[in-house]
Parts: structure tokens; sequence; C-alpha cells
């Protein structure tokens, strides 16, 4: 029988996060991860902050988070509205369909992202996710990786006020030739795509080399064990040990599947 004095405790639960220091809050209270000198920080501005980390939060790119290699920073959209209900947009100049994000909300939100990053947008990208913005690749990714952090502006509705867009010099980057209703699955497409290639996050840095994009042609086919799966086998020429005829292997079927699946690729090469 326990003592009346010392009540039994809830089992401690492991959150897999470090922390910066003790403290006398309960360790469930206890949520912001350690952040360590130099990590690459992501500040998003969205009306949905819950969707955040969402698969970030995962694999290896969670690991990274949870170790403080990068942050993640999710601010909400919906404390900067107006008046008793806080609203954030309003009715298209001109009419129409739908409604804009306005500049004087989204004005207040980008002052908050902007506190203490640097003014040079190569060191902090500001980029608005939107599908009329340059289509996103991997020289993008790494432009923003190699960069001290990113502000993710992401869009609902019909958009943004232009001018809040010109006002701040802001990017448009687009995922791609399609309309979604938010930029919140852009913005953690774009950011998984970005902090992996941080120094640290992927275990192995050689992968990152050897990746579709990563030299201008899409990835050459992979093989595991079995050796012979349903009559198929693994191609000898990977299984001979001759690492130059396999590196030859290699790169000949990247240029032969770039050819056939991305002719747009394919002629960016020169060939």
């Amino acid at each position: 029988m326990s003592d009346p004095s010392e009540p039994d405790l809830p089992p401690r639960k492991s959150h897999g996060r470090l922390q910066i220091s003790a403290s006398a809050k309960p360790r469930v209270l206890m949520e912001e991860p350690l952040l360590l000198k130099g990590a690459w920080v992501a500040r998003i501005i969205t009306l949905f902050p819950d969707a955040f980390p969402g698969t970030l939060g995962l694999s290896l790119t969670g690991k990274a988070l949870d170790l403080g290699t990068w942050r993640l920073e999710p601010i909400d959209l919906r404390p900067f509205g107006l008046g008793k209900h806080r609203n954030v947009d309003d009715t298209p100049a001109g009419g129409g369909a739908g409604m804009v994000l306005r500049a004087d909300v989204v004005d207040a939100a980008l002052k908050q992202a902007a506190d203490g990053t640097p003014r040079d947008r190569a060191r902090w990208p500001v980029i608005y996710l939107s599908p009329r913005g340059k289509p996103f690749d991997q020289a993008t990714a790494r432009a923003w990786a190699a960069a001290d952090g990113i502000t993710l502006l992401c869009g609902r509705f019909e958009g943004v006020d232009q001018r809040v867009l010109d006002h701040w010099q802001i990017e448009e980057v687009s995922l791609g030739d399609f309309v979604m209703t938010g930029g919140e699955i852009a913005a953690q497409a774009m950011l998984d795509a970005t902090v992996r290639l941080i120094p640290g996050v992927l275990g192995n840095a050689e992968s990152i080399e050897d990746e579709s994009h990563s030299h201008g042609l899409l990835e050459h086919p992979q093989y595991t064990r079995p050796q012979d799966w349903e009559g198929m086998e693994i191609p000898p020429v990977l299984t001979s040990g001759d690492h130059g005829k396999i590196a030859k292997w290699r790169r000949q079927e990247a240029e032969k599947i770039t050819a056939e699946r991305r002719p747009d690729l394919w002629a960016k090469k020169g060939r």
C-alpha cells in the first residue's frame, strides 16, 4: 500500500525531445525542443497552424526537428484578424466569387514573422505559395536549404491582396500546375524537399547526390534482395562488383528514363 503523502503518479511519457533546461513545469507541458545554434528555421503564416508539423514530424525530418537541427514556427493568421470575429478576408474588389485575404491582416502577420530575420532575401526568402508562381524545383530547395531560414505564406480562398505582396516584394512559388484549397500541403511538400538537404538531417549525404533531379536527370532504377523475384532477376551488372560498370549502367539508365518520361528535362541537358 502506497504512502498517502506520496500519491501514485502516472508513468512519464517520452516525447523523444531534448529539453533546453530544467523546469518546474510538468513534463507534458514542455513542448519546446532543443534549438541548436545556427539551426535552420521555417516560419509558416497560416489559418491552420494545427496542420503542422504534419508529415514533417515523421521519420528523419521529424527526428531532426526534435533534435533542434531545424525549427518549425507556425504563425496563426486568425489573431491578426479584425473585429469581434477576427475577420481576415473580404470580398474581391470589382466583384466575383470567393474572398480575398486582407492586406492589412497579412501585413501584421508578416511583421511578426520578420522579427529577428535578415533583410537579405538570399539569407531569408519570403514566399507566397501560389499556383501562379514559378515552379518549385530541386534548385530552389537547395537555395532555401543554404539560407538561414524561410517564411512561407499559405494562401486561402481566392488569394491574397496584391498590394501586400508588392509591398513586401514577396516571391511567388508553385508546387505544380494545379489548384489546391490552401498552401499548407504545398508548404509541407516544399519544406520536406528543403529540410532533407540541411547537413545532418539525412544519415547518408551520398544518397542526395544520386537522387532524381540532383543532376538534372531522373534517378536510375533501384533493386534489392531477393536476387530472383517472380522470375525477374536483378540486372547482373549490379552484382558484378565492378563499380565502374555499375556507375556507367546507372548513368545510362537515368538518361534513358529522363528522355522517355521527361523530355523537357532532357532538352535542358542539351542532348
